[in-house]
């Protein structure tokens, strides 16, 4: 399999999990590294609230020891010396083998503060921030960047530069501007010309949603990788798809019906050993609803799954719609 490397980090394959909050957490990782991402992050977590001990944010960060790898711990915020002192605690808590930097999310309360999408508003902070970085820890740095804050302000070629001359070992592009968050396609050109003018690897994030688009977005941007975010949701399969098409191998068999109800058990199990059984059902009531994509009646399903609390009403749950595969057809020969 084809890869690339971080600084030493070395990476077996050239497609990877986005860092998302709310998805990305320990369970769901371990399943898409299973299915092949060559990298997978941990959901962001404020540096701030790390310098402050904050219990919760630090749960976030949480690495099991028998999940693959490598694996990067994202870090927001603004300040650089607390943006150093928040990685090197991020680093204590996971043993990540990658730092990496948001400035890249568009959500109002994180730009309100003057994180994520927001610093590149000011690309000299951006390059204060990642050398303050680069300096306090001893793994790769990486930074997360859009297309830019809005059409009239596009400088994602000007902050990749900025990171990469202050220390950062790849930068990720979502090819939209924080004003447009994900509506709209993707500017894959803009990923291009950040390619084209930094020599560290870029890792190009936007619309892919299948196998085809990892592979076209890669020959069409040149870029190292490809990042896959929301085309994950309810199917860590992807991943295999896509190292398949951007091989020129043949596309895995995709998972049955029921396979994917026992993986998506499986996640809500496996996050409950970490979280909590409550929290991780509270939590499924919005992911597992993505595993139910063309089971028949998964409407009458996902109205089940908002109101689930345990283990056991989530198992039954899934076991009725995995009989309900095995029912024969209304108007089908017996």
């Amino acid at each position: 399999m084809s890869g690339f490397s971080i600084g030493p980090v070395h990476l077996a394959g050239r497609a990877v999990l986005a860092p998302m909050a709310g998805v990305s957490d320990a369970a769901f990782r371990t399943l898409c590294l299973e299915q092949g991402a060559a990298l997978v992050y941990t959901e962001m977590v404020s540096a701030k609230a790390l310098t402050y001990n904050d219990r919760k944010t630090g749960s976030l960060l949480y690495i099991p020891e028998s999940m693959g790898r490598p694996v990067a711990a994202q870090i927001f915020g603004h300040e650089p010396e607390n943006m150093a002192e928040g990685a090197r605690r991020a680093l204590e808590i996971s043993r990540a083998d990658i730092i990496d930097i948001n400035m890249g999310c568009p959500v109002g309360k994180i730009v309100k503060g003057g994180d994520g999408s927001a610093i590149m508003r000011t690309p000299e902070l951006a390059g204060e921030i990642v050398s303050a970085v680069a300096r306090a820890v001893d793994v790769p740095v990486t930074v997360k960047i859009r297309k830019g804050w809005d059409a009239g302000s596009v400088n994602c070629v000007e902050v990749a530069k900025i990171c990469e001359q202050a220390g950062a070992a790849a930068v990720a592009v979502h090819g939209r501007t924080r004003v447009q968050m994900y509506s709209g396609r993707a500017d894959w050109d803009a990923i291009r010309e950040v390619v084209r003018a930094v020599d560290v690897p870029v890792i190009a994030n936007g619309d892919v949603f299948s196998g085809e688009d990892a592979a076209r977005i890669l020959k069409y941007t040149g870029a190292a990788a490809c990042m896959i975010g929301r085309g994950s949701f309810g199917d860590p399969w992807l991943f295999a798809r896509a190292n398949a098409a951007i091989e020129g191998r043949e596309a895995p068999d995709e998972p049955t019906l029921e396979e994917k109800l026992r993986t998506a058990y499986r996640q809500v199990e496996t996050a409950a050993r970490e979280k909590g059984e409550r929290l991780a059902c509270v939590e499924a009531r919005a992911r597992i609803p993505n595993y139910l994509r063309g089971v028949p009646h998964s409407g009458e399903y996902r109205q089940e799954l908002v109101h689930i609390s345990s283990l056991e009403e989530l198992r039954g749950i899934l076991r009725r719609a995995a009989m309900n595969l095995k029912a024969p057809r209304r108007g089908a020969n017996t």
